[in-house]
């Protein structure tokens, strides 16, 4: 019972997200953000307890806190920024795919030219979902599809 309610709850909230967008990326983006602010703030702290022991250190800890700080503050405050930097990283992660995937085909890596193959096709899967996920709304709508696809599997799941 507990999961039909639970699959139903994922089902509506995908409705609403793929209804409006932008609400799907808000909670990932405000989590995220509260999450990076506290990193930053910790790198700050550590870095000016560690002044008078290795200031080379600590100087690199306060200015990587003062950063990641204000990326966290950026991320609550401004869902594209956390859509733009996750965008970032997939295409990254896209790329390193594509990279491994043709020095497997080339024989640079050891493997299986289909394996190399597959892993090029996915890594160009990621360029191009990285370059709309940089988008909020679309970001969101992905989000939304998931929630709905997320919730029709749970709801006619045999348990």
């Amino acid at each position: 019972m507990q999961q039909k309610q639970g699959s139903l709850i994922l089902i509506l909230l995908g409705i609403i997200i793929l209804a409006f967008p932008v609400i799907g990326v808000i909670p990932f983006s405000f989590l995220t953000g509260v999450i990076v602010s506290l990193l930053g703030a910790g790198l700050l702290v550590g870095g000016i307890i560690m002044l008078r022991e290795k200031v080379g250190w600590a100087i690199v800890g306060i200015i990587s806190g003062i950063l990641v700080l204000i990326l966290g503050i950026g991320f609550i405050v401004n869902p594209s920024l956390f859509s733009f930097v996750a965008s970032l990283f997939v295409i990254l992660a896209g790329l390193m795919f594509i990279a491994a995937g043709i020095a497997t085909i080339a024989g640079i890596i050891d493997g299986d030219n289909r394996a190399g193959i597959v892993t090029l096709v996915i890594g160009i899967i990621y360029l191009i979902i990285g370059s709309w996920i940089a988008d909020p709304e679309l970001l969101g709508t992905l989000i939304g599809i998931w929630l709905l696809i997320t919730g029709f599997i749970m709801l006619f799941r045999n348990n």
